[in-house]
Order: structure tokens, then sequence, then C-alpha cells
């Protein structure tokens, strides 16, 4: 193999020793199963030991010892009911008993004597209203919970929790939070998102941290999403759901002409569970269809190869079809299967699959729609997850899997296809608005990544106090994106030409790939004393971005002549290590101070740092060039970001029904991705992407959440923060600097800034016969960059405006039904039930508001699009179905 490909050098050996361990011991395996103890006694309140306690459904269980404590690890997160028995004493059934992920469950229980045999007695858990022993900022939400609320998607859950704005959490940059599924990761490492999108009727347990987080948790700095998928069972049931609906709004409100399309948005899934033909094995299979409509409409006037005629003359020869711009269309499907044949194993496969066609909504094309690019993507994660249980007090689990995306921006697949002929999008001055009447979007772009995911985790109560996890992570990506292929159309003297060109560098490189390596150790403590809970762990992460770049960054493509020659070097391998610690002192048994701090780092996005790496592309770089003309340049070679986080909170349960939770943070960012400038010994300037940017987030959150009291429960987070940073984008300084504005660093409100940010959530329901709940969100105004005339002597301050408050309310109503057997429901759901039409999108500089402009002439076309707006209010209506169980 070349050396160049390996990158292997001796100053990264150590590191490259680290990643080749790291590949054997035990992998970074998330939490997807929890922990129940307690003490069982008598009426004399003396410990009872040899007692049973037995979760069948877990098919779990264990022994009381001399004390009267139990302990039973590896628990699937879910709803249980638990059994205690012991001779001489009455049995007790213990449902609704609660189990989350990474967490303790106490279940304290006294039993009665009874000499002769008797019935057993069945209670109903109560969860405690607050969490005395959590160290951080968890939300947790169970099945219930989810399916009560008016949300579709996993996505939409996450977003009302406190701290969280539009994916920024506690101030973080987008692309900060580790995604996880049944524990392990399933992020896209080209841009840090979810790979996949999970529908709310998967969903058993979804948990949201904000802040700080375990050393179990990598390649985050932000926070950690972590959803549980409902299990298979031991007997056949079914259930499925299927709504349409669509947008309903007043026309004039958003510049367009009102059209009810009440199937333009349509939903059917099912789900499918039960015993599997194999021996001790269950599945769940379910699929769903998705089909989207935007709201915002064109008229197919003109088709992409219009042309005027000799007299110039643009004659139309569409059929004046009423076309949705945008849209989406969704095929997506879970198929999981866990056998227990072996005795103390569970062996788990699972697969998630999405497939996505959808098309953007641009105003420009409302009179050529067929010209809009469309968007392709087919995700899937899948892998197998080895459990196996060594004895009462230790387990390991082993997970191998894929993660595999493939995504298309292409208006064709074909790059030889004949309807790019047609040429590029294009206008006339008699057209109003700049808008489109033929062409077609030149746009040809694909991302695929495809990451092997090798991982495992030993858990063992080492004593009663001490519950120690150790792991290891490694991934193996393989990354490939860029232009497949470039269109280049001349129109010379009357005639037109169109060529296709296919990775030719420097001009038009195409598709480029990329091979690095991650991995990462750890090991954690969960230390359980009677008046402290301590959470105290180290985690290690490498990473080997295996590409190489020029050694000497002022002859970047060896093409000055008498300039020292740059030979190309490897990247090095970069290391991290990362000290983590939360406290729980309980002051009573219903209130409690926690603290915790931590590091947290993450590489950028391998999306950022690959882009336009290729320093080849500078070889004819001149003094004169513009700035920005070849773009700002990857760097493989970049440390990982940084951040240092503190918290202090308190929480109480203020009665048996309600619980606050009151949480102070502050973000120390550093290492940020952003730009720096480099000048040549030819006396040019280019820019690259490196570790320059930094910034800090300071706030605090409240939430009080109020159990059921008769029909009536509610939650409110409300969250007070300032972020602010030197820039809100890796590339913002040099696009200041290409503007003539000032790049220096300086810190100023980020994009993302909402100092105040309520949400709520009411709940009226009576079980088994209806539901009617809300969700309330207020916003306050994020901050946008004002234009000052030239009369009042020019000139702008980054970030120094704010847009209007916003807010939006979404409803629920939901009707149980029985009949023949078959249990089920009808709902209705509205989003922004207001219509608001405002809610933190773009405005006008000049007026900072969404509705007008003090420059109409410039900003025409602007004032026309409805896509500025926020999403109207859409209504949906639909049926839940199924046997056995409510679905």
């Amino acid at each position: 193999m070349d050396r160049r490909e390996r990158g292997w050098t001796s100053g990264g050996a150590a590191a490259r020793a680290a990643l080749l361990l790291l590949a054997f011991p035990c992998a970074a395996h998330a939490g997807t199963t929890g922990k129940l103890v307690g003490v069982v006694v008598d009426g004399r309140k003396e410990p009872l030991a040899g007692a049973n306690v037995a979760i069948p459904e877990a098919r779990l269980g264990a022994v009381t010892d001399l004390d009267g404590r139990y302990s039973v690890l590896n628990i699937p997160a879910g709803t249980y009911r638990v059994r205690f028995n012991l001779i001489g004493y009455r049995p007790v059934a213990v449902e609704d008993v609660v189990v989350t992920s990474d967490q303790t469950t106490r279940l304290d229980l006294t039993l009665v004597e009874a000499p002769l045999p008797m019935e057993e007695i069945v209670i109903t858990a109560t969860r405690p209203v607050v969490d005395v022993n959590l160290t951080s900022n968890i939300a947790t939400l169970s099945r219930q919970q989810i399916e009560n609320l008016p949300v579709q998607e996993l996505q939409d859950v996450v977003n009302l929790q406190a701290g969280v704005v539009d994916g920024h959490f506690r101030g973080g940059r987008t692309g900060e939070v580790q995604y996880q599924v049944d524990g392990v990761t399933v992020n896209n490492l080209f841009n840090n998102a979810s790979t996949v999108r999970l529908d709310r009727s998967l969903l058993e347990e979804v948990q949201i941290v904000s802040g700080t987080f375990d050393a179990e948790y990598g390649q985050a700095m932000s926070g950690v999403v972590n959803a549980v998928l409902k299990r298979g069972t031991e007997r056949f049931d079914w259930s499925g759901e299927a709504f349409s609906g669509g947008f309903v709004f007043g026309g004039d409100r958003r510049n367009v002409e009102f059209d009810w399309q009440p199937s333009g948005i349509q939903n059917y899934q099912l789900t499918l569970t039960g015993p599997a033909p194999l021996p001790k094995t269950v599945f769940l299979l379910s699929g769903r269809r998705y089909l989207f409509d935007d709201y915002v409409r064109g008229i197919r006037v003109f088709r992409p190869t219009d042309r005027p005629d000799s007299n110039g003359v643009l004659q139309p020869s569409g059929d004046f079809g009423d076309v949705t711009l945008g849209h989406s269309r969704e095929w997506s499907g879970v198929a999981k299967l866990t056998n227990r044949s072996i005795p103390d194993v569970e062996l788990n496969y699972q697969a998630i699959l999405n497939v996505i066609e959808a098309r953007r909504s641009s105003y420009l094309y409302r009179f050529d729609p067929d010209g809009l690019a469309k968007q392709r993507t087919f995700s899937i994660v899948h892998g197998l997850d080895w459990t196996h249980t060594l004895s009462k007090a230790s387990y390991y689990k082993l997970s191998l899997r894929q993660n595999l995306i493939d995504y298309r921006d292409m208006a064709h697949d074909d790059l030889y296809d004949p309807r790019y002929l047609a040429g590029p999008p294009r206008s006339y001055p008699f057209i109003p608005d700049g808008v489109f009447v033929q062409g077609v979007d030149f746009t040809r772009y694909r991302q695929q990544t495809s990451a092997f995911v090798f991982d495992a985790s030993a858990v063992s109560q080492v004593t009663r106090e001490h519950l120690v996890k150790v792991g290891a992570e490694l991934q193996v990506p393989w990354l490939s994106f860029g232009k497949d292929g470039s269109l280049v159309f001349n129109q010379e003297g009357g005639t037109e030409t169109l060529q296709r060109i296919q990775n030719q560098p420097p001009d038009f490189p195409g598709v480029r790939t990329y091979r690095p390596l991650i991995g990462a150790t750890y090991a954690q403590d969960d230390i359980d004393w009677s008046d402290l809970r301590l959470r105290a762990g180290l985690r290690l992460e490498v990473f080997d971005p295996r590409a190489w770049l020029p050694s000497d960054l002022s002859n970047p493509a060896n093409a000055i002549q008498g300039a020292p020659v740059s030979v190309p070097r490897a990247a090095t391998p970069k290391v991290s290590l990362m000290p983590r610690i939360g406290v729980s002192y309980p002051i009573t048994h219903k209130a409690a101070v926690y603290f915790a701090y931590g590091h947290f780092t993450q590489m950028p996005p391998l999306g950022d740092i690959y882009s336009n790496a290729d320093y080849t592309v500078l070889e004819r770089l001149q003094a004169v060039d513009n700035l920005g003309k070849y773009g700002v340049l990857g760097n493989p070679d970049v440390k990982p970001e940084k951040t240092v986080q503190y918290q202090f909170g308190y929480k109480q349960e203020l009665n048996d029904r309600l619980g606050l939770d009151v949480n102070i943070f502050y973000k120390d960012i550093r290492d940020l991705l952003g730009v720096e400038f480099i000048s040549t010994y030819n006396d040019a300037e280019y820019t690259r992407l490196t570790n320059v940017d930094f910034g800090n987030v300071v706030g605090f959150t409240v939430s009080l959440d109020q159990r059921a009291i008769g029909l009536l429960s509610a939650s409110l987070d409300y969250t007070w923060q300032i972020a602010e940073g030197n820039s809100s984008d890796p590339r913002e300084t040099a696009t200041r600097a290409e503007n003539k504005e000032d790049p220096r660093p300086r810190e100023v409100p980020l994009d993302w800034d909402q100092r105040h940010t309520l949400n709520m959530t009411v709940t009226l329901a009576r079980p088994e016969d209806f539901n009617l709940s809300a969700i309330l969100r207020v916003a306050s105004g994020q901050p946008y960059t004002p234009t000052i005339t030239a009369i009042f002597g020019g000139g702008q301050e980054t970030n120094s405006g704010r847009k209007p408050d916003a807010l939006a309310l979404d409803l629920r109503a939901e009707k149980r039904l029985n009949v023949g057997g078959l249990r089920g429901s009808l709902f209705g759901r509205v989003f922004n039930a207001f219509d608001t039409r405002f809610f933190n999108g773009s405005v006008f500089n000049s007026t900072g508001s969404p509705y007008y402009s003090r420059d109409p002439s410039r900003d025409l076309a602007a004032l026309e699009d409805p896509t500025r707006f926020y999403a109207p209010r859409r209504i949906e209506a639909g049926v839940t179905f199924g046997a056995g169980r409510t679905p």
C-alpha cells in the first residue's frame, strides 16, 4: 500500500497504537437499560431475607440479602409489573414500574404475614415527581407521554426541552449533539446530524441530556439524545395509524392564494409484533409511508426548454397546471429480532430504513417548477447486539453496526440527461421579480457516508455502592462527497453549447473519498451512598484523519517559482482526555442540590474539514485574485473543538404532584472551527479552516412538572441564556472580509441567541377514554444585523438588532374507542393554531421586520416570497387501530 494512502508516520505511532487497543476491549455503548433496587421489610420494618423479586416480562429477578436489599441490573427501558413473594407472606404485584435508561429506579416494599396462601395483592407504583439521584439535566419521556403530545417525530420531542433552540443545545452550534438509537450512535459523520428519522409510534422512551453528561457519551459538546425503540412481544399484536391533512390559512397573510388540500399531507403506518418462527425469538416490524406537500404552489406556465422566438417574444408551452413547489415522499421501516435461545444471552438484530425523495420550495421557480432539483436520501442503520449476563451483578454487551447514508441533490441522475440541454435557470428583464421562466437547476452534488461501528461495554455492581462501567468504540467511516459532474453552458452568437465535465481538477474537482479512523474508551463509576450520589468518569478519544496537506502553506500547490518546495505531510492524529463528574446531595428525601463539571471535545463535522481540502486548486492563485475566488480551504489537521461546562442545580418535590428543578449553567467554548488568512510568497492571500473561533454561554432553566390532578397535568420549562461568540458559522469571518467588512474576532450575540424561551404543555385526559393536549411555545427575538442607510452615516454592527418576539400553539384531541375487540382512537391535531406568520425567521435588515422594507424596490422579490414566513396553520385528522392494548 502507498505510504501516503496509509498516512502512517512515526509521530502518530502512539495514537495509532491506542486506536488498535481500542478495537479490542469494549465500547462506548450508551445505556438502553436501567437498574431496579430496593429494600423488602415486614410489618415491623425488619428486613426480609430470601424474598423473590421477579420481572417476568424482562425475564429478570433477584433475591433479597440479609439486609432485605435487592438489585436487578440490565432491565430494558420500559414499564413493568414487579412481583414479590416469600413463604409465609402475602405475595404482592406492583404495576406500572417505570425503568429508565442509565438510571436507578427505587422500589421499597412491605410484605404482610400470611400463614396460609392468599391471593396476590396488586398495587400501582407512583413515580417520584423529582429524582433526587440525578446529577445533571436529563429529561425522560415515556411512550405514554409521547403518544399524548401533538408531535410526530423524534426531533419534535427534542425541540420541546428546556435549553433547546432549533437544534442548538444550550447555545452551542448545530452538530454538537450525539444521537443514539438503542445505545449506539446514528450520527452522520459528514455533518453530525442524525442519519435516521424516527416516527413517534416506534419510541419506547426518549432521553434528552442537555449540558453535562457521563463519560460513556462522546463526540458531542452540548447534549445527547438517546431513543429506545419498542421491542417484540411474546404474543402477536398489531397496531397502526393513518391520518390526512393540509394547511389552512388566510392567503393574503402569506402572499399566496389559499387552496385547501385536505390530502396534501398523508401518513400510513403499521406495526406487527409477536413470536418469530425461530426458537425463543420475538420480532417487531414497522413500516411507514409519509407524503407531504408544501403550501407554496406554482403554475406550470413555462417549461425548461422554452425559448424566445425570432422576435424576442417568449411563448409559454406549459399546461398552466397547479403544482406544489416543495414536497417530500418518504418510505421508512424498522425491523427488530430478539433471540434468547442461549442461556443468559440476548441477541438482537435491528434495521432502520429511510428512503426520501424531496424538492425544496423556491418561489423563483413558481412559473418553471420542472426546473427544480430533487433531493434523494437513502439511509439504513443496522447491526447486531450481543448481551451476556455473567452473574446477578455483571454483564457485557457487544455491538456491530453499519450507518449508511446516500444523499443526492440534482435535477436528473444522469449527467448526460438531454433535459440539461435546456440550460441553467434564466429570467428576462420584462419578467417581474426575476422569476425563472426557462432552464433547469445545474446543481449536482452527492454525499455518501458508510461507517462501521464496533463497540462493547461491561457493567458490574462491584460493591453495594459502586456500579462500574467500562467501554470503548471504534468507528471506521468511508466518506465520499463533492460535485457529481459539472455543467458549463455557453451561449455565444446565438448558439447554445453544453459541456459536461467530470473530475477535472483544479477547476472542476469531482467526488473525493476519505477514510479516517475514530476511537474512544472510557471508565465510569456510579457511586451511591445513602446521603450522596457521585458519578465520575474519564474518557479518551482518538481521531486519525488519514489525509495529507502541504507542509509550507505559503506555497500550497508548489506552483510559485523560486519559492521553497512544499513537501506533503500527513495530518497528525488527535488525542483528547476528558474528565467528568456529577454530584447529587439529597437535603431530604424530597429535595437535593446537584453539581456537574466536565470537559467535552469533538472533531468538527468531517464534511467541513475535508471540504475543498485539495490545495492543488491554488496553483493559479495570484495577488489580484478576489479573496473568495477559491473558497475556504479545508483542513484535515484541525484539533478537536472543546467545551468546558459547569452547572449547579436544585430540585424539590413541592408536593405529591408538583416538582421544581432550577439549573444554572456556564459553557466556555474554545477551538471552534473558523477561518485564518494565509499569505503566499507571491503576495496572494487565501483562507482555510482552523481552530480560531470561540464563545461562551451563560444561563439558567426553571422547570415545573405537575403530575395529573384529576384530569389535568402540565409542565413548564423556561430558559434564559446569553450565547455569544466571534462568529456563528465557521466561514463567517471569510465572508466578512470578502464583503470588505472588519473580519477581526470580537464577541457578539450568536445567530441563535434567544434570551427567553418558554415551553408549556397542558394535558386533560381520562385514560382509556379521551385526551386533550396543547403545547405553547414563546420565544424572544433572535439577533439580526441591521443596515443603517447612508443618510445616517452607513455601516452596520453584527447582530446588534433583535427580531420580533414570537408565539405558537399546537393542539391535539383524541377519543379512544373499543369496538368488537379492537381498540383504537379518533384524533385530530392542529399545528400553529394561531397561524403565526413569524417565528424567528428572516427579517429585512433595514427594518428588523419580516413584513416591510425601507428599500422595497430592491427587496421586491423577497417581499413577495411566502417561503420567508413560518409554516401556516396545519390541520390533520386520523385514526389509530390495533388489537390488544390501545395502540
